[in-house]
């Protein structure tokens, strides 16, 4: 009997093209409908070493077309993508092929920020004031509408990019205009969402929201992780995730609760969901759901064994089960970013990697960033490498991280004639940075207890 045929749309998004071949690779034969990006045109000689290519030349109708009848002679039982970017061509692909996604419907509300808070307020999920922004001018009754402190964001985007805490109305409006006047290779955006401000409850070391894995099946949401996040760095960049999350039970309840209702509201019939939570004073709140894999999820799974979750999408888009066991829970796997520093720079040198290493626990690092690359100034989510770990528990991994983050330290060489630079003539601004100070927080020990124990110091 022949195997199943998994069809992915690839393009950068939760999970390495290598990974998902390997994967996917027990379940059936899979083939890669590549997307033309400049991240692909990267690695598109990895991705025709990996697997059967079927191009896709756009999202229009006749890129879809044609990539559809492509497609129809590997004759698919399965089409996916674990790409956020790339969640309105799957629909397309998926419709015109007659396999399962979501449906166009679905994936406007799961990628359109304004569209989906509007529909979470309907139905009554979440009352978050939102208004859209098209033009500068939409500026004022918006800020009516929401209020200060709010969140200034694209309407579409993926890794915090362009997202910005705004507490003054003349700062915002600036930035507004900015955002909405600049050309899209100049880090512009054609609409934006102004948002209120969630402000969350203390959670000691740990940051104060989290995310919610799903698998739906027929309509039926059924959850399989809670992760766990590190405080962010600012404005709202992620540094990292561990399962599982550090939730009294009737907290965790009340966010398994909030997740579902809003995955069934926005009308997802099947596949996975990462929706994401913060923890405020009064109680949980939605930041927002997206329809695919969250990020890391790959890595988490592969150190805590057991529950696959790329595998798992896979076998939802062949018409599997919902997992009957969650993520394992019985020790902490973590993904520890260091993130790439707002003001950019050029990465000159990487120093204490072995001595992070050599750290009870430690299982990688990954590099993001090789020495010799620059780096744009930006506050989207960007990583100089990642630190993969398991602990015993969250007071283990918290020790653990405190002295890799001081371990591990940074030189950039900035422009000649920086501000700060020194005296001489055309002299770099040279820094070494630890990693902790990358993030712009404290440390993480800054409370006095963890999990109903003394922090360690």
């Amino acid at each position: 009997m022949p195997r199943p045929v998994i069809a992915v749309v690839y393009d950068f998004g939760s999970v390495a093209p290598a990974d998902i071949v390997d994967r996917l690779e027990p379940l059936g034969e899979v083939v890669l409908v590549v997307c033309r990006s400049p991240h692909t045109e990267q690695v598109a000689p990895l991705l025709a070493d990996l697997a059967p290519v079927v191009p896709l030349d756009g999202d229009g109708e006749d890129g879809l077309d044609a990539a559809a009848d492509r497609l129809r002679g590997h004759r698919p039982s399965a089409l996916l993508t674990y790409s956020e970017r790339r969640l309105a061509a799957t629909a397309g692909l998926a419709a015109r092929l007659g396999l399962t996604f979501h449906d166009a419907d679905t994936v406007r509300l799961l990628t359109d920020k304004y569209e989906q808070r509007r529909r979470l307020r309907e139905r009554g999920v979440d009352p978050v004031r939102s208004r859209l922004l098209r033009t500068p001018a939409d500026w004022a009754p918006a800020l009516a509408a929401v209020g200060l402190p709010a969140v200034l964001k694209p309407v579409r985007g993926e890794g915090s990019r362009s997202t910005h805490l705004v507490r003054d109305a003349a700062a915002g409006a600036a930035l507004a205009e900015g955002l909405l006047s600049a050309p899209a290779a100049e880090g512009g955006e054609d609409a934006l969402v102004l948002e209120e401000y969630l402000a969350g409850a203390g959670q000691g070391p740990f940051g104060d929201h989290v995310s919610v894995e799903s698998a739906v099946v027929a309509g039926r949401v059924t959850h399989w992780a809670v992760t766990g996040k590190f405080p962010l760095a600012p404005p709202f960049r992620e540094v990292g995730h561990f399962w599982p999350a550090p939730l009294a039970a009737d907290v965790r309840k009340a966010v398994l609760d909030l997740a579902a209702r809003a995955v069934e509201a926005l009308g997802v019939r099947t596949g996975i969901t990462h929706t994401e939570v913060k923890l405020t004073p009064a109680g949980p709140r939605l930041i927002e759901v997206n329809g695919r894999l969250g990020g890391f999820q790959s890595g988490l799974g592969r150190l805590a064994g057991g529950l696959d979750p790329v595998a798992l999408a896979a076998g939802l888009a062949l018409g599997g089960p919902a997992p009957d066991s969650g993520a394992p829970e019985d020790r902490v796997v973590y993904a520890r970013a260091v993130p790439t520093p707002v003001e950019g720079g050029l990465l000159t040198g990487v120093h204490g990697v072995a001595e992070a290493l050599a750290l009870p626990g430690v299982a990688g690092y990954e590099t993001r960033v090789l020495p010799g690359t620059r780096l744009e100034p930006g506050v989207g989510t960007g990583e100089l490498a990642v630190l993969w770990g398991t602990a015993d528990d969250h007071a283990a991994m918290v020790a653990v991280l405190d002295r890799a983050l001081e371990t591990l330290t940074y030189t950039f060489a900035d422009a000649p004639d920086a501000p700060d630079a020194p005296d001489a003539p055309g002299a770099p601004d040279v820094r070494t940075v630890a990693a902790r100070d990358l993030a712009a927080y404290g440390p993480l020990t800054t409370l006095d207890t963890l999990d109903g124990r003394k922090a360690p110091r």
